[in-house]
């Protein structure tokens, strides 16, 4: 299929000013500044082909924003080098801008507040230059895609929240881009609405074969849309692979949650690490490799009336990444 976004060694180093305390300090300044490198993104390289939807995860602070804003060409990196869709970003070039969509979740569909849903879309189409044909095929598939039907002829003073994200998602991608950077792009949406979004994602990328990179905190995103996460802390790569590589990577256990009827007393300690224990039900971290053994002899010894076996949450094996990397 081809590598749709190529990074190496990919810098960005911000210039801060500093100075000392007091007014001394503060009047020096006025004269000559003085300036402390801080490094947001520190020579990170991976790629990404056509067509895949990967994860891009990390802490507040790792590097993921100014990584996409770079990607996008907002902003021009320090050092290294990157190639999106055969582009290099920051030139902006007007071709470019056709083929990408940054979207923020933070960011709904704004504008005039009079204007209504459809004229947005339409001030869109004049901007990247549409023709009617590729605007009614585009406009039909997004509205069946985000059940925007009831919403084209409303102001945008009418929308409520969730109304102007669907919309805004609509507006971002009217002109079909190929290649789509989304920054928390469920962040402040009710339950339902998550649940579209991400179903809409999925659709979308299916529909047109669109590559996504996409950052999100709420990891049941990430789990429902990403087979593969490229995870970034302090500005560096701890992790490019498969999701499911990554868990059995850092959490070399499953989570066991079992059940016992009546008034049995069971020795949990015996088949794991307890970390929870209500009366007869106990969650116990259990080694990989011992989760067959251990819950054949659960059945066979004890009147078990329920069990479940999962992976750790994901924000549980993120952890462990981080607190890796601080202990190291």
């Amino acid at each position: 299929m081809g590598t749709m976004i190529e990074v190496r060694q990919l810098e960005m180093t911000y210039r801060v000013p500093v100075r000392g305390e007091g007014l001394g300090a503060a009047v020096r300044s006025l004269y000559r500044r003085e300036y402390r490198a801080i490094p947001a993104v520190d020579g990170i390289s991976f790629g990404v082909d056509a067509g895949e939807i990967v994860g891009f995860l990390g802490p507040n602070g790792a590097g993921k924003t100014t990584t996409m804003k770079m990607l996008s060409g907002v902003l021009r990196p320090t050092g290294g080098s990157v190639a999106v869709a055969g582009f290099e970003p920051w030139q902006r070039k007007q071709e470019y801008l056709k083929r990408i969509a940054l979207i923020r979740g933070s960011q709904p569909l704004g504008g005039p507040p009079e204007l209504t849903v459809m004229d947005a879309l339409r001030l869109q189409q004049l901007v990247y230059e549409i023709d009617d044909g590729a605007f009614r095929r585009s406009l039909s598939q997004l509205t069946e895609m985000l059940g925007l039907g009831p919403l084209l002829d409303r102001q945008l003073r009418a929308l409520s929240l969730g109304e102007r994200m669907r919309c805004g998602f609509a507006h971002a991608l009217v002109y079909q881009p190929q290649v789509l950077f989304l920054d928390e792009p469920t962040i402040g949406m009710d339950v339902a609405v998550v649940e579209a979004t991400r179903a809409f994602i999925q659709q979308y990328r299916d529909t047109t074969g669109a590559t996504v990179l996409f950052t999100s905190h709420a990891m049941a995103d990430v789990e429902r849309l990403c087979p593969r996460v490229i995870v970034i802390d302090h500005g560096q790569v701890r992790f490019d692979g498969a999701l499911r590589a990554l868990v059995e990577r850092w959490t070399p256990y499953k989570v066991m949650t079992a059940s016992c009827g009546g008034h049995t007393r069971v020795p949990w300690d015996r088949f794991g690490t307890v970390t929870d224990q209500d009366g007869a039900t106990a969650t116990l971290h259990v080694a990989r490799e011992s989760v067959p053994n251990v819950a054949r002899s659960l059945l066979a010894e004890f009147d078990v009336v329920d069990m479940a076996i999962a992976d750790p949450p994901l924000e549980e094996v993120l952890g462990m990444v981080f607190r890796e990397r601080v202990a190291a």
